[in-house]
């Protein structure tokens, strides 16, 4: 089960393909979307962070942050975002301590599960979705939710 809405967002800090570090901390002040994905360069991977890119002028007219997080190294990451020209950050969290923390991990194996949240600008969780064979929907719920 991921985190429960009104629930203060863990605080973590992950390297981005920004360059920059990304702490979580750092970014109250304006609403954010985190969305755990297990892999880059799969299917349904791809189209998830596809849509977020196809809706990001949207977010981005709501003055909302879009970052996705999966356990791909930053290379991975940086290759995977020119491919599919994603105008949002990717963060590497490769031994998955972020994604424990946000419980958005598949028991046992340990892989990443597909797990969106929208944060307010406290950083207190706002909305959560969840759902592993679903990429499209999870824009739609947050689109809904704003």
């Amino acid at each position: 089960m991921p985190l429960k809405e009104q629930q203060k967002a863990p605080d973590f800090q992950l390297e981005s393909t920004s360059e920059n570090k990304f702490k979580l901390s750092e970014q109250a002040g304006e609403p954010i979307i985190l969305f755990f994905y297990p892999k880059n360069f799969t299917k349904v991977c791809t189209a998830e962070v596809c849509e977020f890119r196809d809706a990001f002028s949207e977010f981005r007219d709501l003055n909302v942050k879009v970052v996705g997080i999966s356990q791909d190294t930053i290379d991975s990451h940086h290759k995977f975002k020119k491919e599919n020209k994603l105008p949002f950050e990717l963060l590497s969290d490769p031994k998955g301590k972020v994604a424990k923390l946000f419980k958005a991990t598949i028991p046992v194996i340990g892989m990443n599960r597909r797990v969106t949240y929208l944060l307010d600008k406290d950083l207190k969780i706002k909305e959560v979705y969840e759902n592993m064979f679903s990429a499209d929907q999870h824009v739609k719920e947050m689109i809904e939710k704003m």
